[in-house]
Order: C-alpha cells, then structure tokens, then sequence
C-alpha cells in the first residue's frame, strides 16, 4: 500500500524560503516518478516540479530557477526547496507518485499520478 505523506508547509512572506517534504513507504521508491504538484483555491491542479526514475529533474517555468526538487532514497524522502517566494505561490501542494519513467522536458501532468498524499498549505503575504 502505497502512502505519501507530506509536511513542512507554513506562511511565509513575499521573498523568503519555505522547504517541505514528503516521505514515502509502501514501495519501491528508486522506480518511481515523483512530483509536486500545487493547486490554488478554483483552480486547477497543476505540476510544479518533478523528479524522474533516472533522476532527472524538470520544473514549470513560473518556478524555473526559485524551486529545487530532491530526492533522498535512503530516506525516502521527497523535497521541494522553495526561494523568492511570490504571493502567486500561494496553494495546496500536493506530493504525487507513479511507476517511471516519465521521460518528459516539463512535470507530468497531475492525471498521470495515481498516488497522492494529503497536501500541505503553503501560504505566501
């Protein structure tokens, strides 16, 4: 049984750093795409940045060069660094996961995941 469990999320002000993660279990965690993806109140959920089975990293552009995504496997922990925060940060994000690899330039879309954790608030004033 798959389950993803985030933490760390928080209010922040406009231009300061917030980390949160996500730790993992119920599978084999090194095969797997893994992703944040955020969703804003009445909009809907989009991909933020993920991290492939190869490791290879990709980001939407509104967070290109503010967020970092990481992965620990010894730990099996997601994390998603994020700097310069802007209000339009603001939302629910959520941590998802899926068999890999993906192999895509830009994170998958949110219907390719078919794990996900309970989201965790991240609020930016």
């Amino acid at each position: 049984h798959v389950q993803l469990v985030e933490s760390g999320g928080g209010s922040v002000q406009v231009g300061g750093s917030l980390r949160i993660s996500c730790t993992v279990s119920g599978y084999m965690y090194r095969n797997y795409c893994m992703a944040w993806n955020r969703q804003a109140p009445g909009k809907e959920r989009v991909g933020v940045a993920a991290i492939d089975s190869d490791g290879s990293t990709s980001y939407a552009d509104s967070v290109k060069g503010r967020f970092t995504i990481s992965k620990d496997n010894a730990k099996n922990t997601l994390t998603l660094q994020m700097d310069s925060l802007k209000p339009e940060d603001t939302a629910m994000y959520y941590c998802a996961a899926d068999p890999g690899p993906y192999g895509g330039s830009t994170p998958p879309p949110a219907d390719y995941f078919g794990h996900w954790g309970q989201g965790t608030q991240v609020t930016v004033s």
